[in-house]
């Protein structure tokens, strides 16, 4: 399977568990992630992202979607919890524009 398929299905389960889950709102929680999903998918179509790039980046989106879940379990989001989502997306973020920016390109798109 190919990255961009691999990044299309990871972005398909984050936006049904999200529908699942709305119950506990969270709705700039969601909409963060899948922007930064489309900022990955986004990196890796344009050559911006090497396939290592883009699963390490999509192992870090796998992370904040498990503790956004967990912390939804009780059925409610504490402002603590947020925070703790807020500074992962924070980091998230931050991680993805150092790796779609640096010298790392994927050799057949540029």
């Amino acid at each position: 399977m190919s990255i961009v398929k691999k990044i299309l299905v990871a972005l398909l389960v984050v936006l049904s568990v999200g529908s699942a889950l709305s119950q506990t709102k969270s709705p700039r929680v969601n909409k963060r992630q899948m922007n930064q999903q489309a900022r990955i998918q986004e990196g890796v179509k344009s050559g911006e992202l090497t396939g290592k790039e883009a699963t390490k980046l999509e192992g870090q989106q796998e992370k904040i979607q498990q503790d956004k879940m967990q912390a939804k379990a009780d059925g409610t989001l504490s402002p603590a919890e947020r925070m703790k989502l807020k500074r992962e997306q924070n980091r998230a973020s931050r991680n993805i524009y150092r790796k779609k920016h640096n010298a790392v390109v994927q050799p057949d798109k540029h």
